[in-house]
């Protein structure tokens, strides 16, 4: 039987055992794997449970999104249901959103959980009789459960196997390894997403492909010294969308930061919000008392990765700034603000006190400037306008824990994969780097950062700019940096930064004076804007 036929049959299989559960006890059933996600469910006959003033809203996101929150998952599972072996009565908790009582049938396979049946309780509902029958067919589910993990896993070794074997026979043998497996589903489209850091340190702790759209496998692959990253092979429809890659990216980073639990309400899911790692409801439970088992934590964790909110206006060429030179003078490097203290090599004080001095001799061309960082802005001039590719509202610095996902182009079959995983990887780390790649980059968009996450980690780190990233000269690195994003154009600059011209021009010189490098050279503004976007990674 091949790879295809064999998930269609394990699919059909599932919804038989589902229908015959319902029927065993006359109530609709759904079964869902142990991370609390739909596999199948059964219909709904009676017009009563229909009715909106009885349907539960758990259950019914459940079945609308195929998925619970972790908040839903501490709920239930702190009744003890992962270490039951027998039916499980929870009773409801309207003011949790648990408007109706649930009778939990643990699916298990030689004493692992694999799974759980839900029933809505009724009253009188099942007899001892009834459930005991249903247990026996959660058996044959638990069955199917655990080959459809072993082939899993099967494609896990095998995917990994081709991420990172070495170019020639041994990369040619795991993907033929990987056809096999893989079976008709070998041929069609393909492309590679990378998700990283991925918070589980172990190995073997990938997702199964059934709960991530369009996965047909995934594994982890070792990412830095002690990290790993989770990759994702995709199937797409054509290689000129990359849709289905993005919707993959998008529910493995859910899944990496824990975000499901981050607001309960929207379809009256318990609690308030506490992620997987903790956080009861704050309703009591009826019905007595029960220790809540601590969940595992599969990447719990705050939604780190985004861009800092800035009130920028945006780069504009305030006043016709953005027509007029690039700086005064010609053929020279830039000279120190006149009448500017200390402008030489030898000045005393921090670069931020000499911006205030240089400063205080000009007039802003914005308004509610912070001494030298630029950081808070006020109204821009009239005729500014937005730039986003210059935005300091999207060009932030790495944020510390966060998580991102990479995308690679596009492959026709699977011989390519090894170099898709780099792309993947690369988009990942440029979005880690940048955080307005992200949090899902494409590897087609993420600019100098193809050839940069190219480079062998020493070479990408030039030393022309270790004195600009020392924590004194951080706010002239930053001014480097935009002004050379800004294809030097000084009146966007100063813009962006909400400085004076002159300042910028002060700012730029303590750049040269301290690198060495002549800004008014292409090929040095090429070293140096590399460099100092080399230094992110």
């Amino acid at each position: 039987m091949t790879s295809d036929a064999a998930s269609f049959h394990r699919a059909g299989d599932y919804q038989e055992l589902v229908d015959e559960i319902s029927e065993l006890l006359g109530v609709p059933a759904t079964l869902e794997n142990r991370d609390f996600e739909l596999i199948a469910f059964g219909a709904y006959d009676s017009e009563g449970d229909l009715d909106p003033s009885a349907l539960d809203p758990v259950r019914t996101r459940s079945i609308l999104t195929r998925r619970s929150t972790a908040t839903v998952r501490t709920w239930f599972e702190g009744f003890g249901i992962t270490r039951a072996s027998g039916p499980v009565r929870i009773p409801p908790t309207p003011e949790a959103g648990v408007y109706r009582g649930r009778i939990c049938l643990p699916v298990r396979h030689r004493g692992v959980v694999l799974g759980y049946v839900w029933l809505l309780d009724s009253d009188p509902g099942p007899t001892d009789r009834q459930l005991d029958a249903a247990m026996r067919v959660t058996a044959r589910i638990g069955a199917l459960l655990a080959d459809e993990a072993q082939h899993g896993a099967d494609l896990s070794r095998e995917l990994r196997a081709v991420l990172t074997a070495e170019r020639g026979w041994q990369g040619d043998m795991a993907v033929a390894a990987l056809r096999t497996a893989l079976g008709s589903r070998a041929d069609g489209p393909y492309t590679v997403v990378c998700v990283a850091p991925w918070p589980s340190t172990d190995p073997d702790d990938a997702p199964s492909a059934r709960t991530v759209p369009h996965a047909t496998a995934l594994c982890t692959v070792p990412w830095g010294v002690t990290g790993q990253a989770l990759a994702a092979l995709v199937r797409l429809r054509a290689t000129d969308t990359l849709t289905p890659a993005s919707s993959a990216a998008g529910r493995l980073l859910e899944r990496a930061r824990g975000v499901e639990g981050s607001a309960g309400g929207a379809y009256g899911e318990p609690g308030s919000g506490a992620g997987r790692s903790g956080g009861e409801p704050s309703a009591g439970r009826s019905g007595g008392t029960h220790g809540s088992r601590p969940t595992e934590n599969r990447g719990s964790g705050p939604d780190a990765d985004r861009a800092p909110r800035s009130d920028d206006s945006g780069p504009g060429g305030a006043g016709g700034a953005r027509n007029s030179g690039n700086r005064p003078g010609s053929g020279s490097s830039i000279g120190p603000v006149q009448g500017a203290p200390g402008a030489g090599h030898g000045a005393a004080g921090s670069d931020a006190t000499r911006d205030a001095t240089a400063r205080d001799a000009a007039t802003p061309v914005t308004t509610g400037d912070t001494a030298a960082s630029g950081a808070t802005r006020g109204t821009a001039a009239p005729g500014a306008t937005r730039n986003t590719a210059a935005s300091g509202a999207t060009r932030g610095a790495p944020v510390p824990g966060a998580v991102a996902a990479g995308v690679a182009a596009a492959r026709a079959g699977l011989a390519e994969l090894a170099p898709a995983w780099q792309e993947a990887s690369a988009a990942a780390r440029a979005a880690l780097a940048e955080p307005r790649f992200g949090p899902v980059a494409e590897w087609s968009r993420i600019g100098p950062y193809r050839l940069l996450t190219a480079l062998p980690p020493e070479t990408a780190h030039d030393p022309v700019v270790r004195p600009l990233l020392s924590p004194a000269h951080r706010e002239l690195a930053r001014t480097a940096e935009v002004y050379l994003d800004c294809a030097g154009q000084a009146g966007r600059t100063a813009a962006e930064l909400g400085i004076h011209r002159q300042t910028l021009y002060y700012r730029l010189s303590r750049v040269e004076q301290l690198t060495g490098l002549d800004l008014d050279d292409g090929e040095d503004r090429l070293l140096l804007h590399m460099a100092l976007k080399g230094a992110r990674l």
